[in-house]
């Protein structure tokens, strides 16, 4: 797998909160470049579903695909290795453990949980609470349209993705102070 290849696939996962197993079975007619949208089959619980894409991950995933040697045609894999199969997980799992030690991106020495490619999934669900509360809007409202997007059957699904950050607890707590002082919360 390319540099290019893996800075993609990590953009992307980044930015729309994809399982890592969705992105690699993405192939290039499950790319609607027009749209900005990605169509994910086969997802878990056998589900397919369609994936905005926001304005930096659709100009990333453009510049990409218009590398040479990328995808010609609509049954290829997205995220291609050299010989144009698609990446195993196994691969991306063990290039993003190398990538965290070598950028010092480590929890605890003794925790045995250590970053997980899976983690950036998470990252994008606290990430996007967290802007709702930043520009006001209505986050209990919106968490079943986060849930549809992740391809969550169940709300308490995603529920597991929401783990407390300083900045999300900043930015509640800047919501309720408002509210106790008399201030809208919205």
């Amino acid at each position: 797998m390319s540099a290019s290849t893996f800075r993609a696939l990590l953009l992307l996962l980044y930015g729309t909160g994809m399982r890592i197993g969705e992105a690699l079975r993405l192939c290039g007619g499950d790319v609607d470049l027009g749209n900005g949208i990605l169509t994910v089959r086969g997802t878990k619980f056998y589900k397919s579903r369609l994936v905005p894409l926001g304005a930096d991950v659709h100009a990333h995933l453009r510049a990409y695909l218009a590398l040479p040697g990328r995808v010609d045609r609509n049954d290829q894999p997205l995220f291609q290795s050299r010989l144009h199969k698609q990446v195993p997980r196994q691969v991306v799992e063990k290039r993003f453990r190398i990538l965290c030690n070598l950028a010092g991106v480590r929890r605890d020495e003794s925790s045995p949980y250590q970053p997980r490619i899976h983690d950036l999934r998470h990252t994008f669900a606290v990430h996007r609470l967290t802007e709702w509360y930043r520009k006001g809007d209505d986050a209990q409202a919106l968490l079943p349209a986060l849930s549809t997007y992740l391809g969550h059957v169940e709300l308490h699904s995603t529920q597991r993705y929401l783990t407390m950050t300083p900045e999300l607890l900043g930015e509640a707590n800047r919501r309720f102070e408002r509210y106790v002082c008399g201030g809208s919360d919205e």
